[in-house]
């Protein structure tokens, strides 16, 4: 398969991953900036393979759940939230919030697993699988306050900032906005974020560390209502975020699949730049 075919492909994939309800031919092609002929002739391959579909009632095209099969199949297969799951789930258990497991998949950071440990009233619950912002959450902070400043700045700066009115109130909008948190971070040994990511929320988070390399194979975070998740609770907190963050780096499982994910795909931005 020539290359430029398997990047429409994959733009298609992502396209329509972004839209979960599907869009219409005419949009897609657009999108893209495809003529409708070959838009069709991609759709018309990823459905006769079953990663497609067409809603006979809307006409609109959307994505089946086989790639998100094989995707939980690849995690399930690799052993990560089998390791993961009960740090995961005595750290909720203990603050009773929301905490999740991202992964370093280069240069991006994405949510793999969670435990929710609030059981009643405010409850903040993020969505698996999305791709995490580096400038609003604190997983994306403290994964930036790993790396050489000028690393995390080109990062952050691929990224971008998030648009008015789709981050917190004290979101950041200036890059020595970020890195004033990013050095917080870096002092404070984890990341602490209050309304960035979204009003009346706050968040803590501390990364997953190959003991080999030393590189941020990840990070384990706690997220709530800022209601909730005070600073007095956030120092109360601390010694048990750091403690999951270390029993993680000292996963063998863990550390050996992330650390080949997070270092492959390092080395492929690396050759690609």
């Amino acid at each position: 398969m020539a290359a430029g075919l398997l990047r429409r492909i994959l733009d298609l994939v992502e396209l329509l991953a972004a839209h979960p309800r599907g869009l219409h031919l005419q949009a897609i092609a657009d999108a893209l900036a495809m003529p409708k002929s070959g838009t069709h002739r991609l759709l018309a391959d990823l459905s006769s393979h079953d990663y497609a579909t067409q809603d006979p009632d809307s006409g609109r095209y959307l994505l089946t759940t086989k790639l998100a099969t094989l995707g939980l199949k690849h995690l399930a297969a690799s052993g990560v939230v089998d390791v993961a799951q009960p740090v995961l789930n005595r750290l909720a258990e203990r603050s009773g919030e929301l905490v999740r497991l991202a992964v370093v998949d280069y240069p991006r950071l994405v949510w793999v697993a969670k435990a929710q440990g609030a059981r009643t009233g405010l409850r903040y619950d993020g969505d698996m699988g999305a791709e995490a912002s580096l400038s609003t959450t604190s997983t994306g902070i403290v994964w930036l306050a790993h790396l050489p400043e000028e690393e995390a700045v080109a990062l952050a700066l691929r990224q971008g900032f998030r648009p008015p009115g789709t981050a917190g109130p004290n979101a950041p909008r200036t890059l020595p906005a970020l890195l004033a948190l990013v050095e917080a971070a870096r002092r404070r040994g984890y990341a602490w974020v209050h309304e960035t990511h979204a009003a009346g929320t706050a968040a803590m988070a501390a990364n997953i560390v190959d003991p080999a390399s030393g590189r941020a194979l990840g990070n384990v975070s706690i997220a709530g209502p800022s209601a909730r998740l005070t600073e007095a609770c956030r120092d109360a907190l601390a010694p048990d975020l750091l403690e999951a963050a270390a029993t993680l780096s000292a996963l063998g499982p863990l550390s050996d699949y992330l650390g080949a994910l997070a270092g492959g795909r390092a080395r492929d931005a690396a050759r690609s730049g």
